[in-house]
């Protein structure tokens, strides 16, 4: 008497033929390796099973590690590919005029924030009438006003660049924008010997834009070229 074989000639081939078909597939490795175990019944400890469980579950969070170190990889390649974009933007105008444009419009678009101002300090007790035509990118403050709002009357010595979250922007700074500002970077500038500090904020709608846990080398890369740039107006 012969006995009918449980699966098909043809399947039973095929699976003969490419076994590793079926090892690559998880779901039908989880249904042999439960059939096995419903098999061997709940009195049996199956140690190879609970050792593959193991190493799928070691496996699942290597997989998730890789998958954040390319996302982290491919972010901090669009991040300096943004910062080159605005940089290069930010070095065609042959004005100072045109170069303050250039930073509250298409250099803002790149790095996609909502506001840019520049913060220019100064000893005279009047503002110069013709930095006060230039728009409201730039803005000229008394001596000691930049380190005042980065250490936020708190003293000590300003960091080059600071990120954080904010409830609403500086009116000074931002103007009629200051309501809607959630988060900024502030770029502590040196012009160089002789000469007050400057600051450079960009402000955001996005709370989570600019928090204090970011990586900040890209933002200080483009606050040295910023500064070369401005000193070569100033001068």
């Amino acid at each position: 008497m012969t006995t009918k074989p449980k699966i098909e000639d043809a399947l039973r081939a095929a699976i003969i033929a490419q076994p590793d078909v079926i090892l690559d597939d998880k779901d039908v490795m989880h249904a042999l390796i439960a059939a096995n175990e419903k098999i061997m019944g709940a009195n049996i400890v199956d140690l190879r099973g609970i050792a593959m469980d193991r190493l799928e579950t070691r496996l699942d969070r290597l997989e998730d590690t890789h998958r954040s170190v390319i996302a982290a990889a491919y972010e901090n390649l669009a991040g300096t590919n943004q910062i080159h974009r605005a940089i290069l933007r930010m070095l065609d105008p042959v004005d100072f005029e045109a170069f303050l444009q250039d930073l509250s419009g298409e250099v803002a678009e790149i790095l996609r924030v909502d506001a840019i101002r520049l913060v220019l300090e100064t000893g005279q007790a009047e503002q110069d009438a013709t930095l006060a035509s230039l728009g409201e990118v730039l803005t000229v403050q008394k001596a000691g006003f930049i380190g005042s709002y980065l250490t936020q009357g708190r003293g000590g010595a300003p960091r080059q660049v600071t990120l954080r979250q904010i409830q609403q922007g500086n009116e000074t700074l931002y103007g009629d924008k200051a309501d809607f500002i959630r988060s900024e970077a502030c770029l502590k500038l040196d012009f160089g010997t002789g000469r007050l500090p400057g600051m450079l904020a960009l402000g955001a709608e996005d709370p989570h834009m600019f928090t204090p846990q970011q990586g900040s080398d890209l933002l200080v890369f483009f606050a040295g070229v910023f500064e070369r740039v401005m000193r070569r107006w100033l001068s």
